[in-house]
């Protein structure tokens, strides 16, 4: 062969090779993506339910006949009504997903914050199979609808 046509299919070789390598690192970034999108949804998951119980454990062990909310998400990180003040949270957690401070609040009907949801308006990636207690999660369309608060059981 002529020294200038071996050129050609080495580059053509190679070209080929760039396309593959192309396609084959956008399915590892695309996998990549899901995974991280998977690990914050289930972050959210625990997170938020973990904001629910401090939210019922503060308005459960309020000292009066007439039991309160929290007025915001601070009070559960040091609750001052007792001599000896009580902790419900080691922290205010950021939103898994937004990966920012800052939570929506449900109102309570009576005053405070009885729950909280995510800020962010992406589609969830879980959509089924949830724990009984949110298997209304399943018919949301984003996860500013998954809402995490608590309501006393009478």
């Amino acid at each position: 062969m002529p020294h200038g046509k071996s050129h050609g299919y080495i580059l053509l070789g190679i070209l080929v090779l760039l396309v593959i390598a192309g396609y084959a690192l956008a399915e590892v970034g695309a996998k990549w993506s899901d995974k991280v999108r998977y690990e914050r949804e289930q972050e959210l998951l625990i997170v938020g339910d973990t904001i629910r119980k401090a939210i019922g454990n503060y308005y459960n062990q309020t000292p009066s006949v007439v039991k309160q909310y929290p007025p915001n998400l601070e009070a559960l990180l040091l609750d001052d009504r007792f001599p000896t003040p009580k902790r419900y949270l080691r922290k205010l957690y950021i939103d898994p997903i937004t990966q920012r401070e800052g939570w929506g609040v449900v109102e309570a009907p009576s005053g405070g914050i009885m729950g909280v949801y995510s800020l962010s308006a992406d589609l969830p990636f879980k959509t089924k199979n949830f724990r009984p207690m949110y298997k209304h999660f399943g018919d949301k369309k984003y996860y500013g609808e998954w809402y995490f608060a608590y309501t006393p059981i009478k």
